[in-house]
């Protein structure tokens, strides 16, 4: 048994059947000595309907995983180079994709059992884009052992599209546009658009600056929360323990009781079987004794005394 095998067959299990194959594992891996993995086992989470879909997703349908990752190498490129055409193109594939496979996610499910919510569905779709977005989310999600679904991404958003050109301000009646010279102005374009694509890329640090604080701090709740499960399972496990001991040496107390009252009935029958021995061995011996008496007084013909 390894943590890879078992977390990939736990995050394949539907939701209800989590936690006791879970517990079921970790409690073999206790068994056969391997504390460590036993521990590891037990702070893996259970999943939510839409991680669990989104996972459902990934195990069925891994050519559309495939399409998905590729599209979203494709859109973070395009991204970076600015290439408007390029994230028009892409961007009419992104809600084409994202939208079919959001639906595929809700038939597996269904399929399996279980009919996902508008917020679930919500939730898929937004682990979709945060894969297109983020390298980082793609990789945990083609892994397909999510125990929550990805937040929305920060900083490329879902319906990305090409930046809208700039406009030159219109010239009012009193004033004449500024005359430049044919060699200055395309000059001074090109240095705008570049004050704007630094000036995009700073505001795109920053929120992915946002993004790194918010993930490190749910990274934390989460902990807090895996500490917390940890001690209520741990609590869990010495109650039914406890239990378990209680009913054990409560049975065992019943037979003792049990063979108590059969030992004090047989005792009761042993004594009264014992006086009625006592009382017939007692006239037993007074026949036998006038029984004597009187085969001597009938062998001399007058009676004798019994020394």
């Amino acid at each position: 048994m390894d943590l890879d095998a078992v977390t990939d067959e736990l995050y394949g299990l539907p939701p209800e059947d989590f936690t006791a194959v879970r517990d079921r594992r970790a409690q073999e891996a206790r068994k056969s000595g391997d504390r460590e993995l036993s521990g590891r086992i037990r702070r893996l989470r259970r999943p939510t309907l839409a991680a669990w879909a989104c996972n459902l997703l990934v195990r069925d349908r891994p050519e559309e995983t495939r399409l998905l990752l590729e599209l979203g190498e494709e859109l973070r490129r395009a991204h970076r180079d600015l290439d408007g055409a390029q994230l028009r193109q892409l961007s009419a594939e992104q809600h084409r994709i994202t939208a079919r496979l959001a639906r595929e996610a809700a038939d597996l499910t269904a399929r399996a059992g279980h009919r996902i919510g508008d917020d679930a569905q919500r939730e898929v779709t937004e682990t979709l884009h945060a894969v297109l977005a983020d390298p980082r989310a793609a990789g945990e999600w083609a892994a397909g052992r999510l125990d929550r679904p990805l937040p929305a991404p920060v900083g490329f958003a879902p319906d990305t599209a090409a930046p809208a050109p700039s406009r030159r301000p219109k010239a009012t009646r009193t004033e004449k546009p500024a005359q430049r010279p044919a060699a200055e102005a395309p000059a001074r374009d090109r240095g705008g658009a570049e004050r704007a694509r630094r000036e995009q890329h700073k505001e795109a640090d920053r929120a992915r600056e946002r993004a790194r604080a918010a993930e490190r701090e749910l990274r934390a709740r989460e902990k807090d929360h895996e500490t917390a499960e940890t001690e209520a399972h741990r609590a869990d496990t010495r109650r039914q323990e406890t239990e378990e001991e209680v009913a054990r040496l409560t049975e065992q107390l019943d037979q003792a009781r049990a063979q108590q009252r059969q030992a004090r009935t047989e005792a009761r029958g042993a004594h009264d079987r014992l006086r009625r021995a006592e009382r017939a061995l007692t006239e037993a011996r007074q026949q036998a004794e006038r029984a004597a008496t009187r085969a001597e007084d009938a062998g001399d013909g007058k009676p004798r005394s019994r020394e």
